[in-house]
């Protein structure tokens, strides 16, 4: 059975205004666990579990090192929130070091306003010429796991109309976004390296594809979601992305070819899924036509039901998904928090309270 790992990406708030403090650098001094690391902006902080096969396993991880994060913050006075974009408005204080500068005066404002929490979810391949058959074949399902994550509705204080305005901002980067089928590791590398070649990118850290080979370990990394709200959705989308990770690695196995969809409807499928969540339409990956999301979501379990039966995942992310569809993504629970209560502020505070519930 594939390893699962997830990586999150938290912002560090303050409990009574609701604004992000830039004390990641703190929090990370506050303990002597290696699972937390510094992100480019010090109002936030990621974690990474340990690879798991169970999902049981591994929904105790991130519940774990959420309530980590939570209790070295309340040592500072801050808080933790899962949020993908910062409801209040902030003005990004960026890390310390060289890296970090000159991505700083290398991009600008673009670096400069990139406070954004996203999920990564790792899954173990055995080779990369495995890995890249796989990149090849899930490139069309990428945008319905980022229509199950969406959760950031709001950017300096306002409404921005779309369920997932991080996608929007993290598609600034000159790398960003889904890319064309490469068709052997080979070529994958050979594209990666003539990438930084060109010398936009400063290294292979900055390949900030859709889905990519992992620089570190031997896994396919897919980094399309939003950090979630609930841990039960960010399970969700590690399950769907295993399975999606298995039936793409069966079809490569069985000589099938991948959908040869061009990045610019990829694109178009992406910018629907940021901009409604679950709660319109969606373009459905086999026919890159309209359909209503639900349809959508139903198709992506579909095509991944043999590698969810296999693995005794199918019973618990139908569950999960019943509940998601009922009760809507983080992006839907903010704006009904606002609506409540009439509060960014309080919206946040809700938001942390719920991060480790």
């Amino acid at each position: 059975m594939r390893s699962v790992g997830v990586e999150e990406e938290l912002l560090l708030v303050d409990p009574a205004s609701g604004e992000p403090r830039a004390l990641s650098q703190a929090v990370l001094a506050a303990g002597e666990e290696d699972a937390f690391e510094a992100e480019l902006q010090r109002q936030q902080l990621e974690f990474a579990t340990l690879p798991k096969t169970d999902m049981a396993a591994l929904a105790h991880e991130i519940t774990r090192w959420r309530a980590e994060a939570m209790r070295r913050a309340e040592k500072l006075g801050a808080g933790v929130a899962a949020l993908a974009t910062s409801p209040l408005p902030v003005d990004p204080v960026i890390a310390a070091g060289e890296r970090y500068r000159w991505m700083q005066e290398q991009y600008g404002l673009t670096a400069q306003e990139q406070l954004t929490c996203g999920c990564h979810v790792h899954v173990s391949v055995d080779s990369d010429e495995e890995g890249v058959a796989v990149l090849d074949r899930i490139r069309p399902w990428l945008s319905v796991l980022l229509a199950l994550s969406t959760n950031s509705p709001f950017w300096q204080g306002r409404d921005t109309g779309y369920s997932s305005y991080r996608s929007r901002v993290w598609g600034r980067w000159p790398s960003a976004g889904p890319v064309e089928i490469f068709g052997s590791a080979d070529r994958y590398h050979e594209h990666v390296a003539s990438m930084v070649g060109t010398g936009v990118l400063r290294d292979l850290g900055m390949i900030y594809f859709d889905a990519r080979l992992s620089r570190k370990y031997p896994t396919v990394e897919v980094r399309v979601a939003d950090v979630c709200l609930d841990p039960a959705a960010t399970v969700l989308v590690a399950t769907l992305v295993r399975a999606l990770v298995e039936t793409a690695a069966r079809e490569w196995q069985a000589g099938l070819p991948p959908t040869r969809h061009s990045v610019g409807l990829l694109r178009l499928a992406a910018w629907r899924a940021g901009r409604s969540g679950l709660e319109e339409q969606l373009v459905h990956p086999a026919t890159m036509r309209p359909a209503p999301a639900e349809t959508v979501v139903h198709a992506l379990f579909d095509h991944v039901r043999d590698a969810l039966e296999d693995t005794g995942d199918l019973l618990h992310a139908q569950d999960t998904l019943a509940g998601l569809l009922k009760h809507g993504t983080g992006a839907q629970a903010q704006r009904e928090m606002l609506a409540r209560t009439g509060s960014l502020r309080k919206t946040v505070a809700a938001c942390v309270r719920r991060t480790c519930a």
